[in-house]
């Protein structure tokens, strides 16, 4: 017995055969034999009576190997009794027990009452044994072995009823009444009875729960009896029912018409009158042995538990498992079982602290009793939840609550139910409230019973159960899985007793039958299907009511393996036209029933084509009818089994076969044209070559031996597969009325040739002809014919045309043509010229002549002044032609500005006003002829009206500078040129032009802006001289004392702002001159200047000074050292990540260099491969280089003063089908088609299972699975319609499911094609009708003339996949009719009818076959002439030359069966001649000589002969006369026949066959005769030594004997094989020794040590074999034991130990993990000598150490005992400036302890601006934005011990302003800047404009650097104007914004005129230059007042009048003025 859980195993001893119930004779001798194994090798002893035996003189214990024996000698009556083999080894014990009977010896029985036995009443049959089957079953061979009752020790049915036997019909078993399930009290006798019907007598055996009942057979237990309830009757008789004995019972009936099964379930309820000890306190067994000690079994909390008991005895013994001494019974958390192996399993579902304790398995029977136990022990996790999960009961339909809270708020659970993750739906709800996890489960069902896991990050789990209280007491299993073959039951309990249920599967009734058990006692229901099969697979459901339950039924294949290959495959030459195939079956043959496929290949393709399939191995004959083309075939073969098919065995060579052709479509005749070809065709129903012929001339093919080519005759013959193809060519008028002939063997088919002469045709023009001519030109259109003197017809336009003076036709030979003599327009158009059924097309276009200009001539130039009119003029050749004009090459159109006029043939172009822009180059265009104009209009002279003098200016830099100047017309060109050069537009140069005047303004006029400026016109220049000064130099700010505090590495800026830009300024430092450096810098922005310390240091204080010209600026700066604060980040960060991502988290100190420690979950972490700290400045970072899910938590960033939290969650990714989006589709396919079906997956590596029907598939030949990328493929190449079904692609996650559906095609009948012709047979002959279906599938019905067909021993239906046949072995009169096949049952299916005619069968004459055979006869001896006849009763006649012949004198005439004989005595020269056996329709002719024998002669002589060792040589050789004797030498001695030698004789062919031949048989073979003889050599190689049975890997035990051996096909020398260590010869050592014994070779190896182990191999010259060889060292022992350590937390524990052996290598675990060297850890080895160091021990470290090694394992306690608790460091007085933060510390003795923090004697909890952190052993205490508020007195408790007080002191944040704002006064448009400097950095400010705040966006930015706050207006308007105001704290200051307003402008003006209908609405709108100008309207300058009539809106910059109902008193000039701007408008008002 051994106990296995969770990889604690054991090799106990198993008893692999047990001892067997033995009966003997008083005085006889007695054997007991089982045979058993363990590890290591179990110490075996024999008991009796509780008695232990010894060997003694009638005792002897015998062992061999496995095997053991006890025997008695002389056995007499005190020896009976029961004997019990007792196995034991370290790991186990195992018991079986048998019963030794002794008999009387049988006393004589009268003679007369041997022959009464059989009328005596029928007597159980106790069954000792085994009972005869087809073959000796091996002890272990349980699965081919039947249990059944012996037909021989039964009455039979002759025997009982005879009358009976004489009615009945011979047939299949079946069960006339089955064996009927039962439900009985323990200990009472159960009897299962059937009754079997059926012809031969059917063999019965038992089964049970899968086991053949032979296994478990006890005679004292199970009896079999036969006959009590008449024939057939059966019975199976259980004595003493044990608890064991349940199971479902199967009783097989077969014979040779089939097979049927009847099954039963027999339930046992256990008595519980006879108390059972608990086994605890179980007495000690028969050995006097006490219970081993318990093993230790450790479990993580929510793991599961499984325990393995493995049981052997006989009788089978009953098992109980105990807890605690209480025993156990199936629950939800505790699954009892037993696996397929034979244990029994008792599984913990979700280990939980209260499931701790001792598990024991107890086994008895009646031998004794034994028991193993183990402790299990559950690791707690160090997180747990804070309140676990409670189990909740509920009532069906109600809803179910389940509850729990996790140890802190956003910790992320999920809900399970057991191993299903549950996701909210309307079924499940979700909920979460701080730190509770709610979970409602609502509408209760039967199946949601079950247990719920709520489940953490690190896998932490709570688990409750849920029960629901319903009709249905106890659900059915979620799913089940079995083996194909095996039983599966379903059983449910409910809450009443006899309630009514019923079981489905799939929603599909399940009714009761043979396979199907419904079975229902009280309140138990059970369901039991027999031998499942694939489609037993899917969801089976109990339903009771309006309750459920259900679960999914999952068939598992058991993997088959496919047949082998046929052998001895030959392809031979049948009769003509056939294929003769031969083979025979594979070996070993397949257990199961198989066909044999046989496959074609056209030699020179590649596609294979199935021919036949059949189940008979011989010979098989293929015509050539069925094949579909003319070729050489190549043939394959297959065995095909329900297991698979085997590889194809390919027959040697070809053969070339020819089908039989038909015609499918017949020769045409062929009606042609003369010159054209001809083609002749015809399709056949096969390809085969054929003959043409013409006028009955034959057409060679192409490439035909015989005559020139076919291209050469005129004619091509083609051949395609069937179609056959004939080209004339050219055909002439006399080949009309040609026959055309086509003939192939069965095919003769002719056609006629018609050819007629050839229609006329137009030769010239092919196509269409276009043609185009010019008034009044001439035009010929030509056609020529292809003969002269047809009829020609001409059209124009589709009508006829008729000959005129204007149209002339004209015809001269095969020309026709058409003239126009003069074109006119008129004559243009479509003309056809049509000949017969020809057209010839023409297109005529008629064309005016060229219009030309005639004046001007040349190209005229124009000139003339702004204002004049200009007119261009150009005359045509005639009027009326279109021009065109064009300016510049754009085309000009016609307006008020230009005009076009037109008279006759005279065109003008006029210019009334002309513009200089209107100049340039005009074009007139007339046709094809141009005139050109070069026209210039030119300005009248530009005068400067101001200034009329040079003007001279002065100014200073950055003031705006305009120079004017006025001319004297608007829209005059100006030029500004300055110092000579013309000035280009750019910020700091604007020139602007309006009207007259035109200005060139300097915004801020500069320096180098000094000079003369020029304005310029064409005519005249206005001069002016600019001259730029400097202002002197100041400090516009600061203005006082600026001082600057800082602290270290912040960047510090001095700031300077001067009073104009580009003047050097200069730094000093404590009165040195300051030089630029990386850490100080520079800079200047025009007059701005800055002094920057990027990072400043303590030692750049100092007094800094700014000197420009003769001003300075003072900044006095103080750099102090901050505190380390935390820059990033400044809130609690939450990652999200998926698994195996790369996890960041980042913090950035204040300064760098700072120390910092990272924290998880409270406990600082370590780093590690899988978590990475970096450090890089003020940045540090913990990595996380592939995140796992337990990854996730709370981790702290600690830098002191600060601190940084993240909240990381690590997800798994789901795997999800993306395509297709649809979880259901339904697929039509048809059958056999190519079906696949697609998924696509994300992400890619996602893994798929693929179901049909709820069973898994698994690749195959028929069945391919595919992946690439993310897409996954199930792949049916040739799906048929058992394909078909419900397809599941499933990750993880989700699945997708194909409905697939095949149709199959009608049946129709393939073979033969045509109706069947009358078959006569001859009466005696066999007959076989055939035809081949196209499904394989397809039921066929045969009847003969009617009536249908009944199989019998002489005719057989049979079915070979698409092929029905029906065979007759001997035909019979009575076979005579019509035979008819029908697919289907429909009448309207399908038939083929087969007419057979049966004959009486004429007398022949078998042999001799010849018609003509010569006799030879020496004179003297007798001659004899035989022949015989197919039939005895036949009368033959014998002549001789033409005389009868009597039986009479020397000539005796002899008749024996079918064979005649006429013998003569005593032959003489004159009984030569020729002799006549003459039968009714058949006759034999013998030539007889008599003569002398003639000499002998060798006809053929011996060949040489070379051979493999071990295969036959055959030679023959033929001499003459046939009956000469010969003589057969090897190597000059006779060769007797023997065992290896045969020879043989056929007429005169001699054979000798040396049989397994040998290397010594090689030598010279001779066949001799009287003077004559032939030699020939044979030469045998030896053969190839190959090993049969090769090495296997081995394993032994320092010290022992090892033996490793090989067998090879032959014996062979001394040293054949060569024995190798690692690839190297054997070491010559004493202790290494090779054995041979036959084929058999041994390599001994004595007193192993650990140096022999490695690879061991054996070669020869022809095959190698290898093994490895483990040797374990001799057994440990352990010197030193541990020892138990107590330390205190935090401490250190040592434990050594001291072994036996040095160099041991073993591993320490701590509760059962285990341990790696690290940090904390330390494991030394010295010697004997081992040791482990445990440092840093925590209270979680208190456990069990144990060091193990292969064979042994010791253990010690270590208890940590937790330190005093107490406070370390208390907490320290701070004082924290107000808005800071602030952090309370304080550190105790321990990490893990209670902690509050009180204010005064408030407790205090966390909050946004409140956190309270615990860090290892410290506390933290942290306030954020501290305000007056937070000051007071803060108190940290823990427990017992003194609480730590301090005081916070909050001071105010003093802020005042050192740098008032400035005054700004600027220009609308312009930007504005303010700052403000104020004491404190970092204090937030507010700006107000106006009184109005102003927030940043738009036209405001607002700064702050440091203490420094800047206000930036962009784009200023008028309104901006107002009081400025900052204040920062209580700090404030003002000033003013002054913007000065541009002058209101019009940027856009309405129209000068418009013209407005009578009663509409006229809109004016203009823009002006800004938003808020004020406009004014007027009419004749009066301003329009707002009202009805007059609406004035303003938009932005857009500003309009709405006149509403215009009238004509509204007309006139409508004034818009903005500003000094104004535009106008004239109103024209016209009637609607």
């Amino acid at each position: 017995m051994a106990m296995e859980g969770m990889g604690v195993l054991g090799g106990a001893p198993r008893f692999l055969r047990f001892p067997r119930p033995v009966q003997v004779l008083r005085g006889t001798d007695a054997i007991l034999r089982c045979c058993l194994t363990g590890c290591p090798p179990p110490t075996v002893l024999w008991e009796k009576d509780g008695q232990q035996l010894e060997a003694s003189s009638r005792l002897c214990l015998q062992t061999e190997g496995a095997e053991h024996s006890l025997l008695v000698r002389e056995a007499g009556v005190p020896d009976a009794g029961v004997y019990v083999c007792r196995a034991q080894n370290s790991s186990g014990e195992a018991y079986a027990a048998a019963a030794l009977t002794i008999q009387e010896p049988p006393a004589p029985s009268p003679p007369e009452r041997s022959s009464d036995w059989a009328q005596e009443s029928p007597s159980p049959i106790p069954l000792q044994g085994p009972l005869p089957t087809s073959r000796t079953p091996s002890p272990l061979d349980t699965a081919s072995t039947f249990l059944s009752s012996a037909p021989a020790q039964a009455p039979t049915l002759s025997q009982e009823s005879p009358d009976l036997l004489s009615e009945s019909l011979e047939g299949p078993p079946m069960f006339l009444e089955g064996p009927q399930s039962q439900w009985v009290q323990q200990g009472e006798e159960v009897i299962l009875t059937c009754q079997v019907g059926g012809w031969p007598e059917p063999a019965i055996h038992w089964e049970k729960d899968g086991r053949l009942l032979e296994e478990i057979w006890e005679s004292s237990h199970f009896c079999l009896t036969n006959g009590l309830t008449g024939a057939g009757g059966h019975e199976l008789r259980i004595r003493g029912i044990r608890l064991p004995d349940a199971g479902v019972y199967v009783c097989h009936a077969s014979n040779t018409h089939g097979h049927v099964l009847a099954a039963a379930l027999l339930q046992i309820q256990p008595s519980w009158e006879t108390p059972r000890s608990s086994p605890q306190h179980s007495q000690r067994d028969p050995a006097g042995q006490g219970p081993p000690a318990p093993k230790s079994f450790w479990v993580s909390e929510g793991k599961h538990a499984k325990f393995r008991c493995y049981v052997t005895g006989k009788p089978e013994p009953e098992t109980e498992w105990h807890w605690e001494g209480q025993p156990l019974s199936p629950g939800r958390r505790r699954l009892l079982y037993r696996d397929r192996d034979g244990g029994f399993v008792l599984k913990v579902l979700y280990c939980q602290p209260a499931d701790c304790g001792l598990y024991i398995c107890a086994a008895r029977n009646t031998a004794g009793h034994t028991l193993s136990a183990v402790q299990l022990h559950v690791r707690e996790p160090r997180v747990r939840f804070s309140v676990p999960l409670e189990n909740v009961e509920g009532e069906e339909h109600e809803d179910a609550v389940l509850e729990c809270q996790v140890p802190s708020r956003g910790i992320i659970t999920t809900w399970y139910r057991e191993d299903q993750r549950l996701l909210p739906s309307p079924k499940y709800e979700m909920g979460e409230a701080g730190v509770v996890r709610r979970l409602i489960i609502h509408d209760l069902e039967a199946d949601d019973d079950g247990i719920y896991l709520c489940e953490m990050r690190g896998r932490v789990r709570t688990v409750a159960t849920v029960a629901v209280r319903g009709p249905i007491k106890r659900r059915l299993p979620r799913k089940l899985d079995v083996l194909e073959g095996e039983n599966a039951v379903l059983s449910v309990e409910v809450r009443e007793a006899k309630a009514p249920g019923h079981w489905t599967r799939d929603g599909q009734e399940l009714p009761a039958s043979p396979r199907i058990i419904q079975t229902n006692s009280n309140h138990t229901h059970i369901l039991v299907l027999v031998g499942v099969t694939r489609q037993d697979a899917g969801v089976v459901t109990f339903s009771l009511g309006s309750s459920h339950t259900s679960s999914r039924l999952r068939v598992k294949c058991v993997k088959q393996v496919p047949p082998g290959p046929p052998v001895a495959v030959e392809l031979g030459a049948g009769r003509s036209n056939t294929a003769l195939l031969s083979w025979k079956p594979p070996v070993p043959a397949p257990d199961t029933a198989y066909t044999y496929r046989i496959e074609r290949q056209e030699v020179g393709t590649d596609a294979w084509v199935q021919c036949l399939t059949t189940e008979a191995a011989g010979v098989v004959e293929v015509p050539g009818d069925s094949v579909p083309n003319e070729g050489d075939y190549r043939f394959r073969l297959s065995v095909v089994s329900e297991h698979g098919q085997s590889p194809h065995m390919l027959f040697p060579g070809s053969v070339h076969l020819v089908p039989t052709a038909r015609v499918q479509r017949g020769l045409q005749d062929v009606c042609v044209q003369e010159g054209d070809d001809a083609t002749f065709s015809l399709d056949l129903s096969t390809s085969v070559k054929g003959i043409w012929f013409l006028k009955g001339t034959e057409l060679k093919a192409v490439g035909s031996e015989a005559g020139p080519s076919g291209e050469a005759q005129g004619y091509l013959v083609q051949q395609e597969g069937p179609h056959h193809s004939l080209l004339l060519r050219a055909t002439r008028l006399q080949d009309s009325g040609a026959l055309i002939t086509f003939q192939c063997p069965g095919v003769h088919v002719s056609a006629m040739l018609h050819v007629q002469e050839p229609p006329v045709r137009i030769v010239l023009p092919q196509e269409k002809v276009s043609i185009e001519a010019v008034i009044p030109e001439q035009i010929v259109l030509t056609c020529e014919l292809s003969r002269a003197g047809a009829p020609v017809h001409w059209y124009k336009d589709g009508l006829e045309v008729e000959e005129s003076e204007a149209l002339v036709l004209e015809n001269e030979g095969p020309q026709c043509r058409l003239v126009i003599p003069a074109a006119q327009p008129q004559h243009g158009g479509e003309f056809v010229c049509k000949v017969g059924e020809d057209l010839a097309f023409f297109m005529v276009t008629i064309k005016e002549p060229p219009v030309r200009i005639i004046s001007p001539q040349d190209k005229v130039s124009v000139a003339a002044e702004s204002l004049e009119e200009v007119v261009l003029r150009c005359e045509l050749s005639r009027a009326g032609v279109p021009v065109h004009w064009y300016k510049d090459g754009m085309v000009v159109k016609e307006s008020e500005t230009l005009v076009l006029e037109t008279e006759g043939p005279h065109c003008h172009l006029i210019l009334p006003v002309a513009q200089p822009q209107d100049g340039g180059k005009f074009v007139c265009k007339a046709g094809d002829d141009l005139a050109v104009f070069n026209v210039t209009i030119t300005e009248p002279p530009v005068r400067i009206t101001q200034p009329q003098d040079e003007m001279f200016l002065t100014a200073v830099t950055s003031e705006r500078v305009v120079l004017m100047c006025q001319v004297s017309r608007p829209g005059a060109l100006v030029g500004w040129y300055k110092n000579g050069m013309e000035v280009e537009e750019s910020n700091d140069l604007v020139l602007e032009s309006e009207g007259l005047q035109h200005r060139l303004v300097l915004p801020s006029v500069r320096l180098q802006d000094g000079g003369e400026f020029v304005c310029s016109t064409r005519d005249d220049s206005a001069f002016f001289t600019l001259t730029v000064t400097d202002p002197p130099v100041r400090i516009i700010s600061p203005q006082d004392v600026v001082n600057i505090a800082a602290l270290s590495s912040e960047r510090v800026v001095l700031k300077c702002e001067l009073s104009q830009a580009g003047v050097p300024v200069c730094w000093s430092k404590d009165g040195l001159e300051v030089e630029e450096s990386k850490a100080l810098v520079l800079e200047s922005e025009g007059p701005h200047h800055r002094l920057i310390l990027p990072v400043s240091k303590p030692q750049d204080g100092g007094e800094f000074v700014c000197k420009a010209g003769e001003d300075s600026a003072f900044f006095n700066v103080t750099i102090t050292e901050p505190p380390v604060r935390i820059l990033f980040p400044k809130d609690e960060v939450s990652v999200t990540a998926v698994s195996s991502e790369r996890v960041v988290l980042m913090c950035e100190l204040s300064r760098a260099e700072a120390p910092v420690r990272w924290y998880k979950d409270g406990l600082e972490v370590e780093e590690s491969e899988a978590l990475v700290l970096e450090s890089e400045g003020p940045h540090h970072r913990l990595v996380l280089p592939a995140a796992q899910p337990q990854d996730g938590g709370e981790f702290v960033c600690d830098a002191g003063n600060d601190s940084a939290f993240f909240i990381v969650t690590v997800t798994v990714p789901p795997e999800r089908i993306v395509r297709p989006s649809a979880r259901f589709l339904q697929l039509q396919f048809r059958s056999p088609s190519r079906v696949e079906l697609r998924c696509e997956v994300a992400p890619v590596g996602a893994r798929v299972c693929w179901y049909k029907d709820g069973l898994e598939v698994e690749a195959s030949e028929d069945l391919k699975l595919g992946a690439e990328g993310p897409v996954r493929t199930l792949t049916l190449p040739h799906a048929r319609p058992q394909d078909a079904g419900e397809y599941v692609c499933e990750t993880r996650d989700e699945a997708v499911s194909f409905d697939v559906r095949l149709a199959e095609s009608p049946v129709q009948f393939l073979l033969p094609e045509e109706a069947p012709s009358l078959l006569s047979v001859s009466a005696g002959e066999p007959l076989v009708l055939s035809c081949e279906l196209s499904r394989a599938s397809a039921p066929v019905f045969w009847s003969l003339n009617g009536s249908p067909v009944q199989e019998d021993e002489n005719l057989e239906l049979r079915s070979e996949g698409t092929r029905r046949l029906l065979l007759i072995q001997a035909a019979h009169p009575s076979h005579a009719g019509n035979y008819t096949c029908q697919a289907g049952t429909h009448p309207a299916a399908p038939s083929l009818t087969f007419p057979v005619q049966v004959t009486e069968p004429p007398v022949k004459v078998l042999t001799p076959e010849e018609s003509r055979t010569g006799v030879r006869c020496a004179p003297g001896r007798d001659l004899e002439l035989a022949v015989y006849l197919s039939g005895p009763g036949g009368a033959v006649r014998w002549y001789k030359d033409g005389e009868r012949l009597a039986s009479r004198g020397r000539v005796r005439l002899e008749e024996a069966g079918a064979r005649r004989v006429l013998r003569v005595r005593g032959a003489r020269s004159g009984d030569a001649g020729e002799y006549l056996c003459d039968a009714p329709q058949d006759s034999r002719i013998f030539l007889v000589n008599v003569e002398e024998p003639p000499q002998v002669k060798l006809v053929s002589e011996l060949t040489p002969l070379t051979i493999q060792e071990g295969d036959d040589a055959t030679f023959r050789c033929e001499v003459s006369p046939p009956d000469a004797e010969l003589t057969w030498l090897l190597n000059g001695t006779s060769v007797p026949p023997s065992s290896r030698v045969e020879t043989s004789q056929n007429g005169p062919n001699h054979t000798l066959i040396l049989r397994g031949c040998r290397i010594s048989d090689s030598g010279m073979v001779t066949a001799q005769t009287k003077g004559a003889e032939t030699t020939a050599r044979l030469h045998v190689r030896e053969a190839e030594l190959l090993f049969l049975r090769r090495l296997q890997d081995a394993r032994t035990e320092e010290g022992q004997d090892l033996c490793m051996e090989v067998e090879t096909s032959r014996v062979g020398g001394k040293g054949i094989v060569s024995w190798f260590r690692g690839g190297k010869p054997l070491p010559e050592d004493d202790r290494f020794s090779v054995v041979q014994d036959g084929r058999v070779h041994r390599l001994i190896i004595r007193k192993v040590t650990v140096s022999d182990q490695g690879i061991y191999s054996c070669k020869s010259h022809h095959d190698r074999t290898q093994a490895r060889l483990l040797v374990r060292p001799e057994q440990l022992k352990v010197r030193h034991h541990l020892q138990d350590v107590v330390v205190i937390e935090g401490g250190s524990a040592t434990f050594q130990l001291e072994l036996s052996q040095s160099g041991v290598i073993g591993e320490w675990a701590r509760g059962g993990v285990r341990l790696e060297p690290g940090r904390n850890c330390q494991i030394t080895v010295q010697g004997h000598n081992h040791s482990l160091v445990l440092s840093d021990l925590g209270l979680a470290d208190t456990g069990t150490v144990s060091f193990t090694t292969d064979t042994l394992r010791c253990t010690a306690r270590l208890e940590v005992k937790e330190v005093p608790l107490a406070i370390v460091k208390g907490l320290q007085d701070l004082e924290v400036t107000e808005g800071d933060s602030v952090t309370f510390e304080c550190e105790l003795s321990r990490i893990q302890a209670d902690l509050t923090w009180d204010k005064d004697g408030r407790e205090l909890s966390p909050s946004p601006r409140l956190r309270i952190q615990a860090l290892g052993s410290r506390r933290l205490l942290q306030l954020r934005h501290c305000s007056s508020a937070d000051a007071g007195t803060y108190r940290c408790s823990v427990g017992n011990a003194q609480a730590t007080t301090a005081r916070l002191t909050v001071r105010k944040r003093e802020v005042s302003v050192l740098l008032e704002l400035k005054p700004v006064r600027a220009r609308e448009g312009d930007g504005a800047t303010f700052k403000c400097t104020v004491s404190e950095p970092g204090i937030p400010g507010c700006w107000l404009l106006g009184g109005r705040v102003l927030r940043p966006g738009g036209r405001v930015r607002i700064r702050q650097e440091g203490n420094l706050h800047s206000l930036m207006l962009s784009e200023l308007q008028a309104e901006d104007s107002g009081e400025i105001q900052f204040q920062a704290g209580q700090a404030k200051s003002s000033t003013q914004l002054e913007v000065e307003a541009l002058p209101l402008q019009i940027c856009r003006k309405p129209p000068r005129e418009k013209t407005v209908l009578t009663g509409r609405r006229a809109a004016l709108e203009v823009t002006v230059s800004r938003a808020g100008g004020h406009v004014r309207w007027l009419l004749g300058g009066v301003d329009l007042p707002p009202g009805p009539k007059y609406e004035f809106r303003s938009h932005g910059v857009t500003h309009s009048l709405i006149i509403h109902n215009v009238q004509p008193t509204d007309e006139g000039t409508y004034c818009c003025q903005a500003g000094e701007d104004s535009a106008n408008t004239n109103l024209l008002v016209e009637s609607s």
